[in-house]
Order: C-alpha cells, then structure tokens, then sequence
C-alpha cells in the first residue's frame, strides 16, 4: 500500500485508511457485529499495509476504542491510530457537545487507557463546540502534543473560519469530513482552503453509507438500528433518483472488470494527493475489494463522466437529518 502525506507536519499514513465505526454501531444490528471478525479485520488490514486506522471514544461510545485496543495488542508501532473526543456522553447516550479543555483532558486519557497505548497518533475534535473557542480548544490540544501524549491534530466538519483560527494556534494535520461521488460540498470552498494552509483531508462515508456499491435497500428495510433507516438519501423519491445517479459508477465498474466500490475509492484516490479515503467495514472481504480499490486507475475522460453523472444537482436529499446537520460547522 502507497504512503500519502497529511499536512506539512510529517503524517504519513496508508493512502486508504479503515473507519472502525461500523464494528460496533450504525450499521445493522447488533446481534450481527462479530469482535473476531472484526478484529481479524484488523490484522488483515495491517498486513494489506492499511495501517491508518479510525475510531472514536463515542463510538459504542466506548467500546470501539477497546476493540482496537484489544486487536492491537502486540501490533501497536506498526499502525496510525486516529481518535476523536467532542461529545458529552452520559449512561451510554451522546448528551450534546463539550470540548471544554477539562474535558478534552479526561477525554484523551479514557482513549488512551481504552486503547492501551500511551500516545494517540491524530486527534480529532469530532464536533465544533460553539459554546468553547476554538482558540481554547486547540491551544488544549497542543498541550497534549507537547506532553507527548498526541503527534498530531485535525477537525472534523469544521467550516472555514474555524479551520483558520485553528490553524493559527498549531498547525491542523487533517479535516475530517463526509467527501465523496455523491456528496461534494467541500468542493467549492473547504477543499482549496485545505490546500492553501497545507492540511490534508481525511474523507469518511467514501461509499456513500454503501449506496455508491450499488449493493443498498430502500431505508425503511433496514432495522430501526441502522443510521441508513433515517439518512433522507435513501428515502422515498430520493433513493430512485440516487439510484439512477449510482448507476454511472456501476456502467464504470463493468466496463472495467472491477468493482462500484472500487471506481467510488479510485474516484477519491484521483482527487489528489492529499485526499485520504477511511472506507468502513465489519468483514475481510470487503476491506480486500476496498483496498483493491488503489490499484484501478481512472482517465480524466472517466474523472469527468463520473464527475457529471453524480453532480451535486443530481443527488437527491440532503447527506443528514436536521438534527446531524446541526453539528457541522458549515
């Protein structure tokens, strides 16, 4: 597996990374999630050279920075772990926003003693706090990084004044946030803001929550469990238009001898250097067709078919609930 740089700080991390997320919540239902599965993800992960791995202590909450913890053992320097602290979680439930710097302390020492390692590699807020400055928030997080405690730092779904401010206090290795075929609203303005600061962006739900697979079913049969149930792209009128929009990538994928999912990744892959894809899985099946995925090359005549087909005009429904899209600082 190719390196790719993340900021100018020296992160160097596997071109495609693995979001954990799935392995404990979001997707399916639980009596589906298998930990030795899910941890044999893992190791085959690290010896396919995916070695830039994502979690987060609301993730469960909890018990997904333990199952890497766990899956881990043994294998710790060989591996890029990225974690992310932001919400306030009480009896199991996300009950708001805190990046308080007391907080950010408490919560940084609970990933590192789930994780069971002594240094985080990137630290991601995970949500904007509007009620905490930035300013204070960073500022926290640098002293973590003079501590040795974390490497590096990144945002996720930050918008652009957050993304500057933060920058000024230390630099931002990474932003993280939703980037994809079909969902493309960093274009415009994040994405050249990224470059001009010299951060690297770190691209979750690459596979559109798994409709860009073409593999989907219309939201009300998934299980209450399931995010896709609620995600107003696959609903309704939306999922038939979205459908007709995916159907370029499958005709691509044919045509090739591979994958949607694959042309989905590559698509990301041919957006640039500093673009790093976190496709997320619960199997060994699909993480081996994802990372498959940096070998199938695209001509700028198939980055623009594909480009024109799922245009932002040409996917139906917004990428979140309201209540989601409250979060996102843009």
């Amino acid at each position: 597996m190719q390196k790719r740089k993340l900021g100018k700080c020296g992160l160097e991390v596997s071109a495609i990374g693995l979001g954990l997320m799935g392995m404990s919540q979001s997707y399916g239902t639980p009596e589906e999630r298998d930990e030795r599965e899910s941890i044999a993800t893992i190791h085959r992960a690290i010896e396919l050279g995916v070695t830039f791995l994502d979690t987060a202590e609301v993730y469960g909450p909890y018990t997904n920075e333990e199952l890497l913890g766990r899956a881990l053992q043994g294998k710790r320097d060989r591996v890029t772990i990225a974690t992310k602290f932001g919400f306030k979680i009480g009896n199991g439930d996300i009950a708001g926003l805190d990046s308080r710097p007391q907080h950010i302390r408490e919560a940084v020492e609970g990933s590192l003693r789930r994780l069971a390692t002594d240094h985080v590699d990137l630290l991601y807020q995970h949500r904007v706090d509007p009620a905490v400055p930035i300013e204070d928030v960073v500022g926290t997080m640098a002293e973590l990084v003079r501590e040795g405690k974390v490497r590096f730092l990144g945002l996720s779904e930050a918008g652009e004044q957050t993304i500057r401010r933060a920058h000024a206090v230390h630099p931002i290795s990474a932003l993280q946030s939703e980037y994809s075929l079909w969902e493309r609203n960093l274009e415009p303005r994040i994405i050249p803001l990224l470059r001009e600061l010299g951060i690297g962006l770190v691209a979750f739900s690459p596979l559109g929550r798994g409709f860009l697979t073409g593999a989907v079913k219309r939201a009300e049969e998934y299980p209450a469990s399931d995010f896709r149930r609620s995600d107003p792209r696959y609903q309704g009128e939306n999922f038939d238009a979205n459908m007709r929009a995916a159907t370029a990538v499958q005709q691509l994928a044919a045509h090739k001898g591979v994958t949607a999912g694959q042309i989905a990744l590559a698509w990301l892959l041919h957006k640039g250097p500093d673009i790093v894809p976190i496709p997320g899985t619960k199997n060994r099946r699909h993480l081996e067709e994802n990372v498959g995925a940096a070998n199938v090359s695209l001509s700028a005549a198939e980055m623009a078919e594909l480009d024109a087909a799922l245009a932002p005009e040409k996917v139906a429904g917004p990428r979140y609930s309201a209540q989601n899209m409250a979060t996102v600082d843009r």
